[in-house]
């Protein structure tokens, strides 16, 4: 049973929610968030100062002011391939190409303090990658990593 005697509204109001009124949840909960971020954040539209530093990895993203990639990702049943256009042939003497179990690091393209983490759509392996340049394309070829360790979860049932 909830301990109505301790909910924050009013310290007479001993309803079940059902019966409160929505204007003093209302109420309570602009509080709350008043007391809970800073005054510079009110009133802010379209504008968020306060998520400066963050940024998002998608596909071919890159460091703020460089140049995208524009990567395209996508898998087949054993493999995951990343392909971008080599618009110099210099890059290929720069470049140097990274992986995780989960993401593709190109670095040092189309400038030399570039870097471009792309997240991959599978878990990969770490050995038999392969990448080849062909007409304009630079193409990396990952096999996939298939887990088949499977952990059965017991089910247990409580009365």
């Amino acid at each position: 049973m909830f301990p109505w005697n301790l909910f924050p509204f009013n310290k007479d109001m001993k309803n079940p929610p059902h019966q409160m009124k929505p204007e003093d949840i209302d109420k309570y909960v602009r509080s709350i968030m008043g007391q809970m971020f800073p005054q510079s954040m009110h009133g802010m539209n379209g504008t968020h100062d306060f998520m400066k530093g963050f940024h998002t990895a998608a596909p071919g993203a890159g460091q703020p002011g460089s140049e995208p990639l524009n990567a395209s990702v996508f898998e087949t049943h054993d493999y995951v391939f990343v392909r971008f256009p080599v618009k110099n042939d210099d890059w290929l003497k720069e470049m140097k190409l990274y992986h995780t179990s989960n993401q593709m690091i190109i670095e040092h393209i189309p400038g030399k303090d570039d870097k471009h983490i792309i997240t991959l759509p599978a878990i990969v392996r770490k050995k038999g990658s392969s990448a080849s340049c062909k007409e304009g394309y630079m193409e990396i070829k990952i096999p996939k990593n298939i887990d088949m360790q499977f952990s059965e979860i017991d089910v247990t049932e409580i009365l």
